[in-house]
Protein backbone atom coordinates (compact mmCIF):
# COMPACT_ATOMS: atom_id res chain seq x y z
CA UNK A 1 0.00 0.00 0.00
CA UNK A 2 2.81 2.42 0.85
CA UNK A 3 4.48 1.81 -2.52
CA UNK A 4 1.15 2.48 -4.22
CA UNK A 5 0.69 5.75 -2.29
CA UNK A 6 4.22 6.81 -3.18
CA UNK A 7 3.61 6.03 -6.84
CA UNK A 8 0.26 7.85 -6.77
CA UNK A 9 1.80 10.94 -5.18
CA UNK A 10 4.18 11.14 -8.16
CA UNK A 11 1.31 11.43 -10.64
CA UNK A 12 -1.04 14.28 -11.44
CA UNK A 13 -4.21 12.22 -11.13
CA UNK A 14 -4.09 11.78 -7.35
CA UNK A 15 -3.33 15.46 -6.77
CA UNK A 16 -6.14 16.53 -9.09
CA UNK A 17 -8.48 14.13 -7.28
CA UNK A 18 -7.51 15.80 -4.00
CA UNK A 19 -8.25 19.23 -5.48
CA UNK A 20 -11.55 18.04 -6.98
CA UNK A 21 -12.82 16.54 -3.71
CA UNK A 22 -12.09 19.81 -1.91
CA UNK A 23 -13.75 21.76 -4.75
CA UNK A 24 -16.79 19.50 -4.49
CA UNK A 25 -17.06 20.23 -0.77
CA UNK A 26 -16.73 23.96 -1.44
CA UNK A 27 -19.50 23.77 -4.04
CA UNK A 28 -21.65 21.84 -1.56
CA UNK A 29 -21.01 24.53 1.08
CA UNK A 30 -22.09 27.24 -1.36
CA UNK A 31 -25.17 25.18 -2.18
CA UNK A 32 -26.05 24.96 1.51
CA UNK A 33 -25.59 28.72 1.76
CA UNK A 34 -27.18 30.05 -1.41
CA UNK A 35 -29.74 27.35 -2.31
CA UNK A 36 -30.80 26.03 1.10
CA UNK A 37 -30.40 29.42 2.79
CA UNK A 38 -28.12 28.24 5.62
CA UNK A 39 -26.10 31.21 6.85
CA UNK A 40 -22.42 30.37 7.41
CA UNK A 41 -20.86 31.40 10.71
CA UNK A 42 -17.30 32.61 11.25
CA UNK A 43 -16.08 29.09 12.04
CA UNK A 44 -17.73 27.84 8.83
CA UNK A 45 -15.83 30.48 6.86
CA UNK A 46 -12.54 29.46 8.47
CA UNK A 47 -13.30 25.80 7.72
CA UNK A 48 -13.91 26.82 4.10
CA UNK A 49 -10.49 28.45 4.07
CA UNK A 50 -8.95 25.18 5.26
CA UNK A 51 -10.72 23.37 2.41
CA UNK A 52 -9.36 25.95 -0.03
CA UNK A 53 -5.92 25.16 1.40
CA UNK A 54 -6.43 21.47 0.63
CA UNK A 55 -7.63 22.37 -2.85
CA UNK A 56 -4.55 24.56 -3.29
CA UNK A 57 -2.34 21.68 -2.15
CA UNK A 58 -3.88 19.50 -4.84
CA UNK A 59 -3.20 22.14 -7.48
CA UNK A 60 0.39 22.69 -6.30
CA UNK A 61 1.01 18.94 -6.27
CA UNK A 62 -0.42 18.56 -9.77
CA UNK A 63 1.95 21.17 -11.20
CA UNK A 64 5.08 19.02 -10.87
CA UNK A 65 4.33 15.84 -8.93
CA UNK A 66 7.72 14.21 -9.58
CA UNK A 67 9.67 17.21 -8.28
CA UNK A 68 10.28 18.42 -4.71
CA UNK A 69 7.23 20.66 -5.19
CA UNK A 70 5.28 17.52 -4.22
CA UNK A 71 6.64 17.94 -0.67
CA UNK A 72 5.49 21.57 -0.55
CA UNK A 73 2.02 20.42 -1.60
CA UNK A 74 2.11 17.69 1.03
CA UNK A 75 3.00 20.23 3.74
CA UNK A 76 0.15 22.52 2.63
CA UNK A 77 -2.19 19.51 2.69
CA UNK A 78 -1.09 18.42 6.17
CA UNK A 79 -1.33 21.95 7.60
CA UNK A 80 -4.72 22.67 6.02
CA UNK A 81 -6.19 19.32 7.13
CA UNK A 82 -4.86 19.82 10.69
CA UNK A 83 -6.22 23.37 10.90
CA UNK A 84 -9.55 22.26 9.45
CA UNK A 85 -9.76 19.46 12.01
CA UNK A 86 -8.87 21.86 14.83
CA UNK A 87 -11.43 24.45 13.67
CA UNK A 88 -14.24 21.95 13.15
CA UNK A 89 -13.54 20.45 16.60
CA UNK A 90 -13.75 23.91 18.20
CA UNK A 91 -16.92 24.62 16.22
CA UNK A 92 -18.47 21.35 17.40
CA UNK A 93 -17.60 22.17 21.02
CA UNK A 94 -19.33 25.56 20.64
CA UNK A 95 -22.45 23.77 19.39
CA UNK A 96 -22.43 20.97 21.95
CA UNK A 97 -21.61 23.18 24.93
CA UNK A 98 -23.06 26.64 24.23
CA UNK A 99 -21.81 29.38 26.50
CA UNK A 100 -23.03 33.00 26.25
CA UNK A 101 -19.57 34.16 27.38
CA UNK A 102 -17.61 32.10 24.85
CA UNK A 103 -18.88 32.84 21.37
CA UNK A 104 -17.24 33.17 17.99
CA UNK A 105 -16.48 36.51 16.34
CA UNK A 106 -19.11 38.47 14.43
CA UNK A 107 -16.96 38.65 11.29
CA UNK A 108 -14.10 36.61 9.90
CA UNK A 109 -10.69 38.18 10.35
CA UNK A 110 -8.46 38.10 7.31
CA UNK A 111 -5.05 39.73 6.91
CA UNK A 112 -4.97 43.20 5.36
CA UNK A 113 -3.10 41.80 2.36
CA UNK A 114 -5.82 39.16 1.79
CA UNK A 115 -9.25 40.72 2.42
CA UNK A 116 -11.26 37.73 1.18
CA UNK A 117 -14.50 39.02 2.71
CA UNK A 118 -14.19 42.14 0.54
CA UNK A 119 -13.08 40.35 -2.61
CA UNK A 120 -15.68 37.55 -2.49
CA UNK A 121 -18.38 38.46 0.03
CA UNK A 122 -20.77 35.78 -1.26
CA UNK A 123 -18.23 33.15 -0.19
CA UNK A 124 -16.37 34.67 2.78
CA UNK A 125 -18.86 36.83 4.71
CA UNK A 126 -20.24 35.22 7.84
CA UNK A 127 -23.82 35.91 8.86
CA UNK A 128 -24.74 32.88 10.98
CA UNK A 129 -24.40 31.93 14.62
CA UNK A 130 -21.69 29.37 15.48
CA UNK A 131 -23.80 27.79 18.22
CA UNK A 132 -26.84 27.18 15.99
CA UNK A 133 -27.36 23.65 14.68
CA UNK A 134 -29.33 24.40 11.55
CA UNK A 135 -28.57 21.18 9.65
CA UNK A 136 -27.85 17.56 10.47
CA UNK A 137 -27.50 14.30 8.62
CA UNK A 138 -27.46 10.89 10.36
CA UNK A 139 -27.58 12.79 13.68
CA UNK A 140 -24.31 14.65 12.98
CA UNK A 141 -24.21 18.41 12.53
CA UNK A 142 -22.23 20.18 9.82
CA UNK A 143 -19.10 20.75 11.94
CA UNK A 144 -19.23 17.13 13.13
CA UNK A 145 -19.20 15.99 9.51
CA UNK A 146 -16.31 18.37 8.90
CA UNK A 147 -14.39 16.62 11.70
CA UNK A 148 -14.86 13.33 9.83
CA UNK A 149 -13.85 14.92 6.51
CA UNK A 150 -10.77 16.72 7.82
CA UNK A 151 -9.70 13.65 9.82
CA UNK A 152 -9.90 11.59 6.62
CA UNK A 153 -7.87 14.19 4.71
CA UNK A 154 -5.30 14.27 7.52
CA UNK A 155 -5.08 10.47 7.76
CA UNK A 156 -4.51 10.08 4.03
CA UNK A 157 -1.94 12.91 4.06
CA UNK A 158 -0.01 11.22 6.86
CA UNK A 159 -0.04 7.91 4.95
CA UNK A 160 1.20 9.67 1.81
CA UNK A 161 3.97 11.34 3.83
CA UNK A 162 5.02 8.04 5.41
CA UNK A 163 4.98 6.42 1.95
CA UNK A 164 7.51 8.81 0.43
CA UNK A 165 10.63 6.68 1.13
CA UNK A 166 8.98 3.53 -0.32
CA UNK A 167 9.86 3.50 -4.01
CA UNK A 168 7.89 1.45 -6.49
CA UNK A 169 9.39 -1.93 -7.32
CA UNK A 170 10.88 -2.39 -10.74
CA UNK A 171 9.15 -5.08 -12.69
CA UNK A 172 11.44 -7.22 -14.77
CA UNK A 173 10.22 -8.72 -17.97
CA UNK A 174 10.59 -12.30 -16.68
CA UNK A 175 9.53 -11.88 -13.04
CA UNK A 176 6.22 -13.07 -11.69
Amino acid sequence: MLRYLNQSSRGRGAWLLLALTALGLEVAALGFQHIMGLAPCVMCIYERCALFGIMGAGIVGAIAPKSPLRFVALLIWLYSAWEGLRLSWAHTMIQLHPNPFATCDFAARFPDWLPLSKWLPSVFVASGDCAERSWSFLTLSMPQWMIVIFAAYLLVAVFVLVAQPFKARRRDLFSH
